[in-house]
């Protein structure tokens, strides 16, 4: 399915500041960019680095007082894989690919071994497959309130855990620790979501089962497989939108995602995979 989407972003600069942007699409397998654009007003110069593994796109702007816009578009062609969850086990430490052990351990903020106790308490007796993360998600969605505005850059999910209220960070983290502290390793994702309101960049995470990465969302707020790929780390410190180093306000920000239509014009209709385990490609 391809999906046109993008982001305006206004700032106010009061000195020479830098920004660090991580709003670009990543190409992989599952999403290919068809069509891409970058427009920077006043026009400037900047510099795009692409992290090794991961492949993160980072774009660094050194801009001078006054107003700065920064409008990204793009077209991605964006495929999942569905399977059956019932057949996807956890895979112990022992035989876990070596590339992936750092998503065992705790981060800044995801604190896994804080919350040992709770994970093993709520989940440690459940099954050891798909069904004990998927029960993680449940428990999120049904003991965390989603609240705009009820956390801020220090939240760690140590602190979602204790105030039980959150944004998609914050569910993401949470969901993240539960499962680092169970052994699975786990890693925050930020990306564009398709049909996700009100509109915005948002948060979910990839835990590792089986021989891949899979999706999963506590908030429940749009769709796993109308997620578009910007960046993945440890956490949110990994792959923030707009990491500033400087005097800059944000003025204005519009995050938009649509279904490109058909050749005979018609929006295509997004698969309900609520039954089905949504994985990387």
């Amino acid at each position: 399915m391809k999906f046109k989407l993008g982001c305006k972003l206004n700032y106010s600069v009061a000195s020479s500041s830098t920004l660090i942007l991580n709003i670009s699409v990543v190409e992989k397998k599952h999403q290919k960019i068809l069509q891409e654009s970058l427009q920077i007003e006043p026009s400037m110069n900047y510099e795009e680095y692409v992290t090794p593994v991961m492949e993160n796109r980072y774009l660094r702007i050194n801009a001078s007082p006054g107003d700065l816009q920064i409008s990204y578009q793009a077209t991605v062609d964006l495929s999942y894989q569905d399977e059956d969850p019932s057949s996807i086990e956890e895979i112990p430490p022992a035989k876990l690919p070596l590339e992936n052990l750092h998503y065992l351990y705790p981060s800044r903020y995801c604190e896994s071994d804080r919350l040992m106790r709770l994970a093993q308490h709520e989940f440690g007796d459940l099954i050891p497959d798909y069904s004990r993360v998927t029960a993680i998600c449940n428990w999120i969605y049904d003991n965390v309130t989603y609240l705009s505005g009820s956390t801020n850059q220090h939240t760690s999910a140590y602190d979602t855990a204790t105030e039980r209220a959150g944004v998609c960070r914050d569910f993401a983290h949470l969901g993240i620790a539960f499962c680092r502290a169970l052994n699975i390793p786990a890693r925050f994702v930020t990306g564009y979501a398709y049909n996700l309101e009100p509109p915005d960049f948002h948060a979910y995470f990839e835990a590792y089962l089986g021989d891949r990465w899979y999706l999963f969302d506590p908030t429940r707020l749009a769709p796993c497989n109308g997620f578009i790929r910007i960046g993945i780390g440890r956490d949110a410190a990994d792959v923030a939108f707009a990491t500033i180093f400087g005097n800059v306000q944000m003025e204005y920000k519009d995050v938009f995602v649509e279904a490109v239509p058909d050749q005979d014009g018609k929006t295509p209709h997004l698969p309900d995979y609520t039954d089905r385990a949504i994985a990387l490609i």
